[in-house]
């Protein structure tokens, strides 16, 4: 994956590489010969004044040309005519070609040796002029020249400014998106395409885009959902307070005698206003964060269920199938509240005569606890629905609100499990919760 921090670093040392290698590319331009011979202020125009010393005052004003310029810049000329021979003395020292031909091959020359040719328009002789100028020369003269500093602080600019241009876009851009996402997440408008781009980047960017757009789903779904819930709850709340308003009216107009019918009548629809409520909010609770999880002893959690039962249905039967050797980690509370739901789910459709069959047993890396009773069933085309808040199969008549598979649904998943529902193959009705055996610290 390439790397943000990758990115930024590369720019930083490629900036410094193309600033460094303009640098010796323009080091090496004002080092040609044509540069030096047309901007050094000793060699600027030197033939052309030369020419006309020469042949208008004569060879010795024409020799004094060339010592000036030798004291004031310390740089030796040596004029020669179109045959090779040397117009005037000229300022080369004695026995310079020969110093120079001894060490051509060898050590580097102290001086730098330029020629240029001059053509005079007056007399049309063509003079060869030949500089030798030092080293030092040379350096001091790139040194207090502001043309140096200036264009390689210009070009260090313009490099350094491109690439920063170039590197913000890169970044500033993807947030940029990022942000208009971020506002339309809170505006409930975010639509998880408008970042699908941005996710494709090899980056940490894209990477932050790619969980931005898993966290908008997750949030966009949990939106839908509580909106849903709102109105099944706002539907749901509706008919006990129709007949709790109905009773009253019914009460508020009896004489004193007739009033002691309607009371059991209210206290019946407020028990089942108030079981409604519970249930509601137990399944808002699901959501809060559950804390450490804890071991859970399986044996003793299945058997108190099974005490529960009994108290109000003495006349089934349940029978537990338990691996002992079991252990697992959870939420207790969180994991008795789904079983409870699932074994009242059964107790209500399990007929008499027949048990409820409760297993726990191991497969691979999970716990798989089942509940199947020996009831009808359900439509296949109901099964897939089964879980929902509120839903309840066409023509079931138990009573109930459709919220205990919610709870052990989102209680399954809690616990990073599921909640299995089918028929049984021989009859009846199964519920199944799989949970992985080795559970977090804490699930958020």
């Amino acid at each position: 994956m390439r790397s943000l921090f990758w990115r930024i670093f590369a720019s930083f040392w490629l900036a410094i590489a193309l600033v460094a290698g303009l640098s010796i590319l323009l080091g090496r331009m004002l080092n040609q010969d044509a540069w030096l011979l047309s901007q050094h202020p000793a060699l600027e125009n030197l033939a052309e004044k030369w020419a006309q010393h020469y042949e208008t005052q004569g060879p010795h004003a024409a020799q004094a040309l060339l010592e000036r310029r030798k004291r004031r810049f310390n740089i030796d000329i040596q004029v020669l005519d179109e045959s090779g021979q040397p117009v005037i003395k000229g300022t080369f020292p004695p026995r310079a070609a020969e110093f120079e031909a001894r060490h051509r091959h060898g050590k580097r020359l102290p001086w730098r040796r330029l020629s240029t040719e001059y053509t005079s328009p007056t007399s049309g002789d063509t003079y060869l002029l030949i500089y030798r100028v030092p080293l030092p020369e040379i350096a001091a003269w790139q040194r207090n020249s502001l043309l140096w500093p200036l264009s390689a602080l210009g070009i260090a600019m313009l490099v350094l400014s491109l690439i920063s241009l170039l590197l913000t876009l890169s970044i500033t851009r993807p947030l940029n998106r990022l942000r208009g996402a971020v506002h339309d997440l809170g505006q409930t408008a975010y639509q998880q395409n408008s970042l699908a781009k941005l996710a494709r980047r090899r980056d940490e960017l894209g990477v932050l885009a790619a969980d931005f757009n898993r966290m908008g789903e997750r949030v966009q779904g949990l939106i839908s959902s509580q909106r849903q819930l709102l109105r099944d709850v706002s539907h749901e709340l509706r008919s006990p307070l129709a007949r709790l308003r109905i009773a009253l009216a019914l009460t508020a107009r009896a004489d004193a005698q007739e009033r002691e019918k309607y009371w059991p009548r209210l206290d019946q629809e407020c028990d089942r206003l108030e079981a409604l409520i519970s249930e509601i909010l137990a399944l808002a609770r699901l959501d809060a964060e559950p804390g450490a999880a804890q071991p859970i002893d399986l044996k003793d959690l299945l058997y108190k269920l099974e005490d529960d039962a009994r108290l109000d249905a003495p006349e089934q039967a349940i029978s537990i199938q338990l691996d002992d050797s079991l252990q697992f980690s959870g939420w207790p509370d969180m994991l008795q509240r789904a079983l409870d739901n699932l074994l009242r789910n059964a107790l209500r459709f399990n007929p008499a005569g027949r048990p409820i069959e409760i297993s726990a047993q191991r497969e691979a890396d999970q716990l798989i606890i089942r509940v199947r009773d020996h009831g009808p069933g359900v439509a296949n085309e109901h099964l897939k629905h089964l879980g929902e808040p509120f839903y309840r199969a066409p023509g079931q008549t138990s009573s109930g609100h459709g919220l205990g598979l919610a709870i052990a649904r989102r209680a399954a998943e809690r616990h990073g499990g599921q909640l299995e529902l089918a028929n049984h193959a021989q009859g009846g009705f199964v519920a199944a919760l799989r949970l992985p055996l080795n559970q977090p610290a804490a699930r958020p």
